[in-house]
């Protein structure tokens, strides 16, 4: 590739000899030439600006001085394309009026093969530099480099040409150096990088970074990309190609406040946030559409009609929001905005609720008496006397958000809560012959152990009981929930 740079302050690309970009050009990989605007002056000041027509602050830089510049560069002949064909000249205009300067662009303009970089000064080229020759046939790119303004060209002419620079080939020692990186193909910012020593200043590195096991090295590499593009960057998640998601993805994404419902293109962004006595109609209506997909197809729909109506009651998810033993989690979507330029119409509706979730400590209040909805333990359960133990309840998503990563979401914040008041032993009944829901739960850390009989209306249901023990928190070692209300 050749590029060439015009500017008043050839010095000030000087940056362009040093480290890989230099050795390529020494090497080269890369031909690199950098000219001096004033050399096409013909006065003997060397002006290359005058005042703003119309009037105005600064100057601007003059179209006749640019053009005799141009048309050299771009008539010099260049390298030509593999295929013979002549070279595709591509002139950039670097100015933050731009379109916004990214990896794509990048991508795109290494497969050109001669760049010209036009460097501005002052208040900028004259607008008709650009439009000429894009007329002519040139290909022109205005672009920024961000939404703020610098005095000249030249700092985002570096950052343009080492962006480009690097994509070809020969200018990295490694190629595969391009592949994981930030706003590579995945869309995702690079996760943390670390080197020897593996403790420094109390702070260690993911064991995992240690285990040999590239599988869930590659895994864990890939979910703190997630974590800290959702965090960082949330509109690179939202651009997101959901088709390219797996279900390890979309659970990472979900563990972060995103999910992709299914037939979504994109993921959507979604809130995880405990219940509040508002929630209780629309928690009551989005258990009665998702408790029956759970229940084994023997069961007449009268039976659950009837369980739904007696056990899953507005009283029930109430006494839930207020008692302290209960952690009852709800997802909510958040409703699209209006078209630009409209305004909404009416009241904002409330966002809908697609997901539950509900974990009830096994403690008594000051009077015995245990939290409304808790089964009873099943018999086996191995825990200890003085262990506190808590059952999770409910764990439900609306149909279109299987396989989302939203239940796994859910789970976890059901198990935090429970962790936080000191839980040393989670456990969950689900019917034996959800297969589905087992192969998720042991995905989550849960681990059968025993069997028990449930009963839906007269229908009575074996379940396959499985347990975890989730990690004590530093909110669990200040206090637990062992008898309170």
């Amino acid at each position: 590739m050749r590029i060439d740079v015009v500017t008043i302050f050839p010095d000030y690309l000087r940056a362009l000899d040093l480290s890989l970009i230099g050795r390529a050009a020494a090497g080269g990989a890369l031909d690199l030439t950098v000219h001096d605007l004033r050399e096409w002056t013909t006065d003997r000041h060397r002006t290359v600006d005058d005042t703003p027509i119309g009037g105005g602050a600064g100057m601007v830089m003059k179209p006749d001085i640019w053009g005799r510049a141009l048309d050299d560069i771009l008539a010099a002949p260049g390298p030509d394309a593999a295929d013979g064909a002549p070279p595709r000249p591509v002139l950039i205009i670097p100015t933050p009026a731009g379109e916004v300067f990214t990896q794509r662009t990048a991508e795109e303009l290494a497969g050109a093969q001669h760049l010209v970089v036009a460097c501005g000064r002052y208040e900028g080229i004259d607008g008709r530099v650009a439009r000429h020759y894009a007329q002519q046939g040139v290909e022109v790119r205005e672009l920024s480099i961000g939404d703020y303004v610098l005095n000249g060209g030249e700092a985002a002419a570096l950052v343009i040409i080492e962006a480009v620079a690097r994509l070809l080939p020969g200018v990295l020692g490694n190629p595969n150096s391009v592949v994981e990186e930030s706003h590579g193909a995945s869309g995702l910012l690079e996760y943390e990088v670390h080197t020897r020593p593996t403790t420094w200043r109390g702070l260690e590195v993911d064991p995992v970074l240690l285990s040999g096991d590239h599988g869930r090295i590659a895994r864990a590499r890939r979910d703190q990309s997630i974590a800290r593009t959702a965090a960082r960057r949330p509109d690179l998640i939202a651009a997101l190609d959901a088709a390219a998601l797996d279900a390890a993805d979309r659970a990472a994404l979900a563990a972060h406040g995103w999910l992709v419902p299914r037939g979504a293109a994109h993921p959507r962004p979604v809130t995880i946030r405990p219940a509040r006595p508002a929630d209780v109609d629309r928690l009551v209506a989005l258990a009665a559409r998702t408790f029956p997909d759970a229940c084994p197809g023997h069961i007449p729909p009268e039976y659950i009609r009837r369980h739904v109506e007696t056990h899953l009651t507005p009283e029930l998810f109430a006494s839930w929001i207020e008692d302290e033993r209960v952690g009852l989690f709800v997802a909510e979507l958040p409703h699209s905005p209006p078209p630009a330029g409209l305004p909404a119409e009416g009241p904002v509706p409330q966002c809908p609720l697609v997901g539950y979730s509900a974990v009830i400590m096994e403690a008594p209040d000051d009077s015995g008496a245990m939290p409304r909805g808790l089964d009873e333990r099943p018999p086996g359960l191995a825990a200890g006397p003085q262990e506190l133990v808590a059952e999770l309840s409910k764990v439900y998503v609306d149909a279109a958000m299987r396989g989302s990563g939203l239940a796994s979401a859910l789970l976890e914040a059901a198990v935090a809560h429970a962790a936080d008041r000191g839980a040393d032993l989670v456990w969950l009944g689900t019917a034996t012959g959800n297969r589905r829901a087992q192969k998720a739960y042991r995905r989550s850390g849960f681990t059968a152990e025993g069997a028990r009989d449930y009963r839906v209306g007269e229908q009575v249901c074996r379940d396959v009981v499985m347990v975890r023990r989730p990690e004590p928190t530093a909110a669990s070692t200040a206090g637990s929930t062992r008898g309170t209300a």
